[in-house]
């Protein structure tokens, strides 16, 4: 990989955990594109981007390594915001998620990742984990079969597509939503795959044309969108995690792609004026970290402003865990303040990390 399409890809990943978190607090940072439209395919995406065809060959290093990246660490944070949780249970009360037990600190994790309200948004690691296996093991085999990328795109996409009614004909089980997810966000990994491997050099995909189009398509699927009144349903939006995808059936698959590629362009366009700003590249570097976090600093700064305000903290406690202080005023200030705050303890969690693994802590 080039060092300029992995300096992109990098700052990718800092856009990605943008929009994951600025959906939380319910605002897009790209307009026509809704919260929960695109950010955690795009993720997927990525992480096909970057996956190696010598992986094809050598199963058990790749799955190895994708335990010591995404399980190891998972768990270490399940075990810490199993202490948070309980500390905050004992200070106001309330104990942000499941009940305690064997199955929801090892299973639960692999099923929808809510064991704990305030590290939720980790889910998507467990689910990350079950894809990239899966998708190596289905494009090992499908490999074996032929070796034609266009029968490959069609199989992929075929069965991103057929995720969306699964959930509308089979009875959703706590399995049946994991067959799901895994069968949606494969799509866009073999869709990352592809982008590398028989796009990016060989096609210019960022003319003014091509923006056209995606500006019209985008536009044409806003007609789907109901996000202006919850009553009336999630529209472009979708929540994967729970496989609800409205009543649409090829929306979410088709947004998911114009999202991806303004995503895309958004980073051609501003790559030369960011491309040296050490906090982005450094937020690129710890998205995990961010995912991770967020919530436990959106809360903490929850419980600053409710303070500072005069408003009794139980108040806090009759809302879920994604409600913030005054959120018409506070809002931009949650987002910064957060993304400074857990880019940094991330950078300061992989310094440490790195100083423990090096023997320099014991």
């Amino acid at each position: 990989m080039d060092k300029v399409f992995s300096n992109e890809i990098n700052i990718l990943k800092a856009l990605a955990i943008l929009l994951v978190v600025s959906g939380h607090l319910e605002f897009s940072l790209l307009g026509m594109f809704t919260p929960y439209s695109f950010q955690l395919a795009l993720f997927f995406f990525i992480s096909g981007c970057l996956f190696k065809d010598k992986y094809l060959y050598d199963v058990k290093t790749f799955i190895g390594r994708r335990i010591k990246t995404l399980l190891v660490p998972y768990f270490l944070y399940n075990l810490f915001y199993l202490g948070v949780t309980c500390l905050i249970a004992k200070l106001t009360g309330k104990f942000w998620g499941m009940p305690l037990s064997f199955k929801n600190f090892f299973i639960t994790p692999f099923l929808n990742g809510h064991q704990f309200d305030l590290s939720c948004p980790m889910w998507f690691v467990t689910q990350l984990f079950m894809t990239m296996i899966s998708f190596l093991l289905v494009f090992k085999l499908l490999n074996k079969i032929t070796t034609n990328k266009f029968v490959h795109l069609i199989f992929f996409t075929l069965v991103g597509i057929l995720a969306i009614p699964f959930c509308k004909i089979f009875e959703v089980t706590p399995l049946m939503l994991v067959l799901i997810r895994i069968m949606f966000s494969m799509f866009f990994v073999y869709l990352g795959y592809f982008y590398t491997h028989y796009i990016k050099d060989n096609h210019d995909i960022f003319t003014p044309k091509w923006f056209g189009a995606v500006i019209i398509l985008q536009s044409i699927l806003w007609l789907f969108n109901r996000d202006f009144d919850p009553v009336h349903g999630i529209g472009l939006s979708y929540v994967l995690v729970w496989a609800r995808f409205d009543e649409q059936l090829f929306v979410p698959v088709i947004t998911s792609i114009t999202g991806i590629w303004a995503s895309l362009f958004t980073v051609k366009i501003f790559y030369p004026y960011i491309k040296n700003v050490k906090f982005i590249e450094d937020m690129g570097k710890v998205t995990y970290h961010i995912m991770a976090n967020h919530l436990l600093v959106m809360y903490i700064i929850t419980a600053i402003l409710l303070w500072l305000n005069g408003v009794p903290q139980e108040e806090r406690l009759n809302h879920n865990i994604y409600w913030i202080y005054n959120p018409v005023q506070t809002t931009y200030l949650y987002f910064v303040l957060t993304m400074l705050i857990t880019t940094y303890v991330g950078i300061w969690q992989q310094k440490i990390w790195a100083r423990i693994k090096n023997g320099a802590i014991k």
